[in-house]
């Protein structure tokens, strides 16, 4: 009860941390524009807008996120961006100007102070420094006190953040403006269907609910005044989250199977990447497929984080081309963490498109404090890899160990490579492998892989850099934790047939991806116009612990729907805002967001308000 208990107090204070992230940037953003809708337009206003929220940008700075190519960027870039922009402390700070003050004086002369300033980095002009040398606060004697400087920095850096917070709290028309221009990229634009009339749109009959769940009325309770809205309320039991049991035949037991394992990764810039994967079924057969998240064999101390990440899988049936994907079905039966999909396929090739909605596993973790060691030496001075860091190189192990033999073949070790140093290895380099690591059939061993890790360190001169390079591009921080990756597993079986899978490539989900999941909304979910705009369609599906809505714009011109979740309780969307816009392309639908429980122990209830702004 106790660990319970902490690990819901760690939830809530993780998702406080993200409002007060977002309350932050909608302050700094709405210090300067207008409205969270408005789009930053030049460069200039792009470092205003930093600065308001605490930055110092260079122009390198500016430069890496306003290139040749941008006309603009939108309230979600601004938030990414603050994100990978981090503040500098009064550590970082104070090492810099320590840096010049070899003698450790706590001072710099004002005349070396001006070869550097003016000659160096972002230039800057005598006029600009005399501003500086003649601040009394931290100057005296022709000499700059740089640790005064650095307190005041600091905290006119604070003051200036806390007086934008301030604003927004206390004007009440911007705090209706708490809301992000939550555009898709253009590839994510799906055309829609050819028009066709729908049974499922009503406005009048309420859908059947499942047992532990209720709706509420769906007159808007939050939409701004005048515009066209729809309001959405599913409340969910706690027993009914994870509760509906996937039921198997009980002559599955000689059913053939084929399963394989994957992980998703989460990239620098929050997509999420993962193995994709064609399957193969001699003849038409009933099946039963199934994902979940991979539990790894932990040593003492560990604990698998990704567990609680929500899986689905979209199985695809290949045509012609690989372009010319058909949604056949999508595993939407969930039992605890497996989820699955039982019915009859007939005889082909198929995809399985892996798909997380982002929720749970996202950027945003708390920083770790120090840096765990790889690298000791042993009794006799030799190199060796420390106990941690070999229990976090046999989680990796089972995790690129796709078929589960406990060896890795030079397709397996590719996908490795592939993903933390983007080369292959061909078959001369896998033969040298083979003369210097244990191998078996051809197939690297752990021991071999541990080996392989600790004869990198060597060459280094026990150099960690290169082996945390590897680590953190499989998702590990540097307390070797796997917080930004999620290994699962892949199993289907057949009745009639033995059926083949094999994972073919590591990348996004791309466009098949996004189409199988607005296929999967409009066909399951419930459909309903916007009211005063039928050309409008919101979509709602709910599948196991996971809410999905989708909006289709019917019309010919482009359409900005602003979304509000603040009356939902004890939920958590993969936006990580509770109030946000989409713009969805004339002809076109496009994901609005996916919602899961924050605590998935208690009820919850989602309830949204999509308006036409």
């Amino acid at each position: 009860k106790a660990t319970h208990l902490e690990n819901c107090q760690g939830k809530k204070s993780q998702h406080a941390e993200e409002a007060n992230f977002y309350l932050s940037c909608r302050a700094a953003y709405l210090a300067v524009l207008k409205s969270s809708l408005e789009n930053i337009t030049s460069r200039e206003q792009l470092s205003l807008v930093l600065q308001q929220a605490g930055r110092n940008p260079s122009q390198k700075t500016i430069n890496k996120y306003w290139t040749p190519q941008t006309t603009t960027l939108n309230f979600d870039d601004f938030c990414a961006i603050l994100k990978k922009e981090q503040p500098a402390t009064k550590t970082e700070l104070l090492e810099a100007f320590g840096k010049i003050d070899r003698e450790k004086t706590g001072y710099i002369l004002h005349d070396e102070l001006y070869k550097i300033l003016t000659t160096r980095g972002d230039k800057m002009t005598v006029d600009e420094v005399n501003t500086i040398t003649e601040q009394a606060d931290f100057n005296c004697s022709g000499k700059l006190d740089y640790n005064k400087f650095c307190a005041l920095f600091l905290s006119t850096r604070e003051q200036c953040c806390s007086t934008a917070r301030a604003r927004l709290e206390g004007d009440s028309r911007l705090r209706q403006q708490h809301f992000g221009n939550q555009a898709e990229s253009p590839s994510e634009g799906i055309p829609s269907p050819v028009p066709k009339p729908s049974p499922r749109i009503s406005r009048k009959a309420e859908p059947k609910v499942p047992k532990g769940e209720s709706r509420a009325p769906s007159s808007p309770s939050s939409a701004p005044g005048g515009r066209a809205a729809i309001s959405t309320t599913l409340s969910v039991g706690a027993s009914s989250n994870r509760s509906t049991r996937l039921i198997e035949p009980d002559t599955m037991k000689e059913w053939q199977c084929a399963q394989s394992k994957g992980c998703f990764y989460l990239e620098e810039d929050g997509e999420i990447i993962s193995h994709k994967y064609r399957m193969h079924l001699p003849q038409r057969s009933s099946v039963c497929v199934t994902i979940r998240p991979l539990s790894v064999p932990q040593a003492e101390g560990r604990s698998c984080h990704w567990l609680a990440v929500d899986t689905a899988l979209f199985i695809l049936k290949e045509n012609e081309s690989q372009e010319n994907l058909q949604l056949v079905a999508f595993t939407e039966v969930q039992s605890k963490e497996v989820c699955g999909w039982k019915g009859e396929l007939g005889s082909g090739v198929y995809w399985l498109l892996p798909f997380t909605t982002g929720c749970r596993l996202k950027k945003g973790n708390p920083p770790i404090a120090g840096e765990a060691k790889l690298l000791c030496r042993d009794e006799d001075g030799e190199l060796a890899l420390t106990r941690d860091f070999q229990a976090a190189l046999l989680e990796v192990f089972e995790t690129i160990d796709l078929d589960g033999n406990g060896l890795l073949s030079l397709e397996e070790y590719n996908f490795f490579e592939l993903r933390t140093s983007g080369e292959k290895c061909d078959e001369e380099a896998w033969a040298v492998c083979k003369e210097n690591f244990e191998m078996k059939r051809n197939e690297l061993t752990r021991q071999g892989f541990l080996d392989l890790n600790l004869m990198e360190a060597t060459d280094r001169d026990g150099d960690p850099r290169d082996l945390w390079v590897t680590l953190l591009s499989l998702g590990y921080n540097k307390a070797l934790q796997m917080t930004e990756a999620c290994p699962f597993v892949i199993a289907v079986h057949a009745e009639r047939c033995k059926p083949r899978i094999r994972a073919v490539c590591l990348e996004t989900g791309g466009s098949q991806l996004s189409r199988a999941l607005c296929s999967s909304v409009l066909n399951k979910g419930e459909a309903r116009g916007l009211q005063g705009s039928d050309n409008i369609l919101l979509h709602t599906y709910k599948s196991g612990s996971r809410i999905t809505s989708v909006i289709e714009n019917k019309s010919g011109n482009k359409v900005i729907i602003h979304v509000n979740n603040e009356q939902s309780k004890n939920c958590l969307n993969n936006r990580g805002i509770t109030v946000f816009a989409v713009e969805v392309a004339p002809k076109s639908m496009m994901v609005c967001q996916h919602v899961v429980p924050l605590n998935d122990q208690e009820e919850w209830i989602y309830n949204c308000v999509h308006s036409l702004v």
